[in-house]
Parts: structure tokens; sequence; C-alpha cells
């Protein structure tokens, strides 16, 4: 999948006070973690059902509604995705501010096709959920990667 032609819908970040390396290793964490109950992706018809591939997160790597197409420790982590109501990407990228302290960005592009998709959309980014999911995700990986001290 070429994320690159999926229209872009939003991006949040969080600066983290741990090195990119410690916020990495939260990052992929807390997906496994969020992402680790198949009932929504049952629900919206997922391809990515269940955890596979290598761990700690690698390209080749899925767990529910999400396949790694590429990961780079410490920098990058590209995550897509498919359901009947959209084609998706969610790319993580890490970035040391400071000794110490590190950017978390969470950038999402997705295409929502047909009527399905337009009513999914409406639902879940135009109502702002996805906006506030999101924001958890960043605070629970942040909160995760200043804990491991």
């Amino acid at each position: 999948m070429d994320i690159g032609m999926l229209p872009a819908v939003d991006e949040h970040a969080v600066i983290v006070s741990a090195t990119a390396v410690k916020v990495w290793h939260a990052l992929g964490e807390t997906l496994e973690q969020s992402f680790g109950r198949p009932r929504y992706a049952r629900l919206v018809g997922v391809v990515d059902r269940t955890a596979s591939g290598p761990r700690p997160l690698a390209e080749g790597s899925a767990f529910p509604g999400f396949r790694v197409a590429d990961a780079v420790p410490g920098r990058e982590l590209v995550l897509v995705g498919r359901h009947h109501f959209s084609t998706y990407a969610l790319v993580f990228r890490l970035e040391e501010t400071t000794p110490g302290r590190t950017r978390l960005r969470a950038e999402t592009r997705a295409r929502f096709p047909g009527p399905g998709g337009a009513l999914y959309r409406l639902l879940v980014i135009s109502s702002g959920a996805h906006a506030l999911l999101t924001g958890r995700l960043l605070a629970a990986a942040r909160r995760r990667a200043e804990r491991v001290r």
C-alpha cells in the first residue's frame, strides 16, 4: 500500500521525557495493549484480526486492525490496515528534541470509500472520537516511557 496516496486525516504529537529508544519500546507495548482486543476488529471487518509476526514490532508484525509496513526502531513505525469502511495508515515518528526528550508524532491517513465509508468518517473522524483516542494513545505511550526510567 502506498500510504502517500491516502489523504491526510490528522496529526497529533506529545513531548516525552525519555530517549527515543525508551519511547519506541513504550509505543510498541502501548499499541499491543490498546489494539489487542479483536471485538471491534471483527465488527468492522478488519483484514488483520490477530496478533502475528515478530515481537517486538517489526516489519511483518500484525495485531488487530494493523500490519507493520515499515519499522525503523527509535525513528518511525508505519502501520497500515483495511476494513469494510476504510483503508488507512497510522505513521508514528520519533524525534529526539534534546538529550532525554523525544517528540512522538502520530499521523493518520485514510480513504473512506462509498456511502458506508462516508458514514464511518462522520462517526469516527468528524465526531472527534479519532482525535480523542489518538491523544489517549500518545499519552499512554508517554506515561509508559516516562515510568521506565
